[in-house]
């Protein structure tokens, strides 16, 4: 039996899933239904592009629901947050060496799971260098990952729970 992964997510961002699936499965499906229905009174299918590119776009929006359907099939809801050591939907604090001519620095980020990363707003994967390097040190623990830059020295800070500001 092959092993399934399992991701791990806030019920904040499994509930956002939800909502977006309905609108896909509900909404966007039958605007697609829609947009196929009138380029196919247009005659002709051999020759009609508007037919082509809802067909396009109808296999887009289906491949989208498969990945949907398995994310939301495969979630694990994180319940408690240790503010011991890091791990999945934890705030770290870190501070990152100073390398080369590039200064020590400071930054806080929410390790998450794949599909909830958004570097922009703090928030890094579980799989990436530095979340996977992360995961389970404590405070004061020291990890390096490899990057293109060469190796990154990271000193863990803190670690809490809650929400990135």
């Amino acid at each position: 039996m092959a092993h399934e992964h399992m991701e791990q997510m806030s019920q904040a961002h499994y509930e956002a899933l939800q909502k977006e699936l309905a609108y896909l499965v509900g909404t966007r499906r039958q605007e697609i239904a829609d947009q196929l229905a009138e380029a196919r009174s247009y005659g002709d299918l051999s020759e009609n592009a508007e037919y082509d590119e809802a067909r396009n776009e109808q296999a887009r929006l289906e491949t989208e629901i498969a990945e949907l359907e398995y994310t939301l099939a495969h979630a694990q809801i994180i319940q408690n947050v240790s503010v011991d050591e890091v791990g999945n939907g934890s705030i770290v604090t870190l501070k990152r060496d100073a390398f080369g001519d590039v200064p020590e620095k400071i930054e806080r980020l929410k390790i998450v799971s794949r599909s909830e990363s958004d570097y922009t707003v703090g928030k890094i994967s579980d799989e990436s260098p530095i979340g996977k390097a992360a995961m389970k040190k404590r405070v004061g623990d020291r990890f390096m990952v490899e990057a293109p830059a060469g190796m990154l020295t990271f000193t863990v800070l803190e670690i809490s729970e809650g929400e990135i500001d």
